[in-house]
């Protein structure tokens, strides 16, 4: 190869410059990078889940009550702060690998992350000490993370040609999401021997995955210089961090109330990130070399791609916990599983989604390469409705075949869209902005994740709250309790009952304590602690909740799958050949409406994948592709 490509190896590996020591054929560079760019993601991923079906070990381990009073806020950023840096990091993490290397950047996440994943397991502090050391130090994890994800996507679509990249993003972009739920299984058998073992199962792999990068990744060489947009970088971390703080905050109890959406600072979060949002927008439309490419919006597949991956996240990202509660505080229970095992066997009985998300994922990305996103990445949404409102008509205490049936059917559907729509957003992209553009569709993804949470639970909470109280109040008099103990139970935030069941404690001893029960004759709290009682007093007022969380994803599945129609035909950014003379490249930015051209134009052609024909283009510089005259 000798630093010079062929035409092959431009074609299929997508990369120029010397190849170094650990060159690769470039028919088979391309692979090597699916390899390691799955790798990376799934490892990114998992670590987002892992943590939620550790937690229960992770906090006896450190010797702290995380439902105890001032606790909550541990609570919440070990779950959440992983999510949050991810969400605020990967579009400006995606733009510098824009400027000075995708591969560079990639390679230094997994150091970071590796490093930080080697600090959670060395943590020698016990109680506020050990929580305050474990969340700073998933924060730099969460660095690490966004490093992979925001770069992962831009370097597999440089090292695939067009025709292959459905299937490739496809590959990657289901093993993040079947991560996410690996981690749940990952968690369960890990953390019981040792809760060290979460993050140190990471370190070895972290490794492994550097090495291998540094050696056979190579970059692809990149024309012109830009600088850092401090400014919109700046204000949209403020934003984005301060609506999603509000968020989190807002689903936790405030005052008299059970949720804290009336709460001065999280009025003030959600108010200031929501003014920071829209300052970053204007000076994102006045700067010279913007962070956050808004004019990448005027190409209809990638807003129509990226809206409807927000939507379909929306709809998603608050399953897992749902789906958590539902199993750990109700059915695994009244099925025999002790409230101590039931973290883990949640993470095992919910395989049939992470199985439908692995089969339908490749599949579904290979068939878009021949017939487009728009089939699979619709019908997987329309699919996915079907499947949450399959779900809404089991009953609470279901038959695991008929729920694991419906979870199958949901990974499918999820799977269906999910690889077919990030290769439609990708493709759109023109080479020098698919990082930044990677990094947006990441963050509209991970930031509605969040948001999905928040919207979840405020949605379980709220339909709890309507006969919660009064059915705990009467369930526990019925069985000894006092009144006056009864009654304070009863008034406690739901949010409280919810936690208590998801870290697989016993609900009623964490709602009436230890001493009350000890005090009550030995059959009575021996039915009080059970494993019956609690799942059958809440199931009622947990149905009303479930229910208005389905409806709510049942609506935001079918807003994605419009979303996803309007993106359009087949068509893609076909990049200059190599060889002289030879036509059927586009323009940076452009794509095809109909029978009109988007976009900036040079003295190349565009090439209708649908007509087959080739349409002349004027010359004008590379980035008038985003002009303001140009139209999605």
């Amino acid at each position: 190869m000798n630093g010079q490509p062929t035409d092959k190896g431009a074609m299929n590996g997508r990369a120029g410059g010397d190849a170094g020591p650990g060159a690769t054929r470039p028919d088979r560079y391309k692979w090597v990078v699916l390899s390691n760019t799955t790798l990376g993601m799934t490892m990114a991923t998992i670590d987002i889940s892992i943590m939620l079906i550790a937690l229960p070990d992770i906090f006896r381990g450190i010797h702290i009550d995380p439902l105890a009073p001032g606790n909550s806020f541990y609570l919440l950023w070990m779950i959440l702060s992983f999510m949050v840096v991810t969400s605020v990091l990967v579009v400006s993490l995606g733009r510098l690998g824009d400027m000075y290397g995708r591969v560079r950047m990639y390679n230094l996440g997994f150091v970071v992350y590796t490093f930080f994943s080697l600090l959670l397991t060395i943590t020698w502090m016990s109680g506020t000490a050990a929580a305050l050391w474990l969340v700073i130090m998933r924060v730099f994890q969460g660095v690490g993370a966004a490093m992979l994800i925001a770069n992962s996507a831009a370097i597999l679509t440089d090292a695939f040609p067009a025709d292959q990249r459905g299937m490739a993003l496809g590959i990657n972009q289901v093993a993040g999401i079947s991560g996410s739920f690996l981690g749940l299984v990952l968690g369960g058998v890990l953390a019981p021997i040792q809760w060290r073992l979460i993050f140190l199962v990471s370190v070895p792999i972290g490794l492994f995955g550097t090495v291998w990068a540094y050696r056979k990744l190579r970059e692809v060489p990149r024309r012109g210089t830009s600088r850092l947009d401090w400014p919109g970088n700046v204000t949209f971390a403020l934003g984005l961090v301060g609506v999603m703080v509000g968020i989190t905050y807002g689903i936790q109890p405030y005052g008299n109330s059970t949720m804290g959406w009336t709460s001065p600072f999280v009025l003030g979060c959600l108010g200031g990130g929501v003014a920071m949002l829209m300052a970053f927008a204007l000076i994102e439309q006045r700067v010279a070399e913007p962070m956050f490419r808004l004019q990448l919006f005027r190409i209809r597949a990638f807003t129509a791609g990226s809206l409807s991956s927000l939507l379909a996240s929306i709809g998603r990202g608050g399953l897992m916990l749902v789906l958590i509660i539902w199993l750990q505080g109700i059915w695994l229970p009244s099925h025999g599983y002790s409230f101590s095992r039931t973290p883990l066997w949640a993470g095992i009985y919910m395989l049939p989604l992470t199985a439908g998300f692995l089969l339908a994922g490749p599949v579904s990305g290979y068939l878009s390469d021949r017939f487009g996103s728009r089939p699979f990445a619709t019908g997987g949404m329309i699919a996915a409705a079907g499947s949450f409102f399959l779900l809404e008509l089991l009953p609470v205490d279901f038959s695991y075949w008929a729920f694991a049936t419906v979870l199958l059917m949901n990974g499918l559907a999820m799977g269906a869209f999910a690889a077919p729509n990030r290769a439609g957003v990708m493709n759109s992209l023109p080479p020098q902005h698919r990082g930044v553009g990677s990094g947006m569709n990441s963050t509209f993804q991970n930031a509605a994740q969040v948001l999905s949470i928040g919207i979840f639970f405020t949605l379980m909470i709220v339909g709890l709250s309507a006969t919660l109280p009064s059915t705990l109040y009467h369930g526990l008099v019925a069985h000894g309790i006092p009144a006056s103990v009864a009654a304070t139970a009863a008034h406690l935030p739901p949010v409280s009952t919810l936690f208590a069941a998801f870290l697989g404690y016993s609900p009623v001893q964490h709602l009436v304590g230890a001493s009350v029960l000890a005090h009550l004759p030995a059959h009575q709290a021996a039915v009080l602690t059970g494993r019956g009682f609690f799942p059958a007093l809440i199931a009622g007022p947990f149905g009303g909740g479930l229910h208005a969380a389905f409806d709510f994803a049942i609506c935001a599945c079918l807003a994605a799958a419009g979303m996803s129609w309007l993106r359009g035909g087949k068509y893609r950014y076909q990049e200059p050949s190599e060889s002289a003379g030879q036509v059927g490249s586009a323009p940076v930015g452009s794509e095809l409406v109909g029978s009109e051209l988007v976009g900036s134009e040079r003295s190349e052609s565009v090439r209708s994948e649908s007509a087959g024909q080739i349409l002349p283009v004027s010359s004008e510089p590379a980035d008038a592709d985003l002009r303001a005259g140009d139209r999605t």
